[in-house]
């Protein structure tokens, strides 16, 4: 049976220049700074991002919480949206180990928070509230519908955030995502932030790992973070020479992943029972609604599934699609036509 894998843009295999690479890297202990490619990924995602510095770290949640720790002491306050990944789905983590308090506002549907609220949400200078440290932004904005942050508004929610003496991250996982749907580079989305985590294991194709970028002295202290959460890696060069790869060749495809991914939201949403807001289908998600009477999206996702069409349910009558390099134009056609035989039952 055909397999059509839309859960995430996590479950692609390597490409074989990235196996190659992988087996020819050369080596050192990347905790001792030894591991020239490690270095090498590293000045390349600072370059990228136009940066001082970098950091490989296993996970994009270890980038966000290395980020987070670095930027805010216990009892600081983070300022992110109420559909914020870092907020829903990374354990809030800055909690749990390090006493930082989430202060989440609306997120709106085009992913942005409003520059009122995030003022509104900025503590006084008073003993009875937690001091306000930082505000995350979040770009692709994944629960959204991959909907981009422009750098006009990056830069209006910094300079909101900055007026105040805050400091600004980005979860750019898939900020790359969202600098070919502009057709910029991703140095202009990073330039008014202070800090930013990005995947090479998202769009990118890359097997494992993510980035952390901002100045020298930020990475530096992440660094310990890093080690204390057991991120210290040692022989990563061959970790890190999959994500040269990824940097290097998997970039300007990823047009051809947000065209697919209108294809689709085309398609579910001229499906009598589904619906799709086209407005939020900029780059390679679609989530989409269920209307159908007497359908769930759990039992929607396991009728797909026993035809191959894979997907997550992510709420009570929303469901969510990825597309990435190991999705073809047949696979959509495919995907389409068992949407259409299931929602016609």
């Amino acid at each position: 049976m055909k397999t059509v894998d839309l859960r995430s843009d996590t479950v692609t295999k390597p490409t074989p220049e990235m196996r190659k690479a992988m087996y020819e890297a050369e080596v050192g202990d990347d905790v001792m700074r030894e591991d020239p490619t490690v270095r090498r990924l590293e000045e390349m995602a600072a370059e990228r991002m136009g940066k001082e510095d970098a950091m490989l770290v296993p996970s994009g949640t270890m980038g966000n919480l290395s980020s987070l720790l670095t930027h805010c002491g216990r009892g600081d306050e983070v300022i992110l949206g109420d559909k914020a990944h870092i907020f829903n789905h990374e354990q809030k983590g800055a909690s749990a180990l390090g006493g930082v308090v989430y202060n989440p506002i609306p997120n709106q549907p085009d992913g942005t928070l409003r520059l009122e609220d995030i003022e509104d949400a900025i503590q006084p200078d008073d003993i009875h509230v937690a001091r306000s440290r930082l505000l995350a932004l979040e770009n692709t904005q994944n629960f959204c519908g991959g909907v981009v942050l422009t750098p006009k508004y990056i830069r209006a929610a910094s300079n909101v955030a900055k007026s105040h003496g805050l400091s600004v991250h980005m979860d750019g996982a898939r900020i790359f995502n969202a600098a070919v749907a502009l057709g910029i580079e991703p140095s202009e989305l990073a330039a008014p932030v202070d800090s930013v985590m990005f995947c090479i294991s998202k769009g990118l194709a890359a097997p494992i790992g993510s980035l952390v970028v901002g100045t020298k002295a930020f990475i530096e202290e992440a660094r310990r973070i890093r080690k204390v959460l057991g991120g210290g890696m040692r022989q990563a060069g061959v970790i890190a020479a999959a994500g040269i790869v990824a940097l290097n060749t998997m970039v300007d495809r990823l047009a051809e992943d947000h065209r697919r991914a209108r294809a689709l939201a085309e398609g579910i949403d001229a499906i009598p029972g589904l619906e799709v807001d086209l407005k939020t289908v900029q780059t390679n998600i679609v989530v989409f609604r269920l209307t159908k009477p007497g359908l769930t999206p759990d039992r929607l996702v396991r009728m797909l599934a026993e035809k191959g069409v894979l997907l997550f349910a992510i709420g009570k009558d929303t469901l969510r699609a990825v597309t990435h390099y190991e999705i073809s134009d047949e696979d959509i056609d495919y995907a389409l036509s068992v949407f259409r035989e299931l929602m016609a039952d």
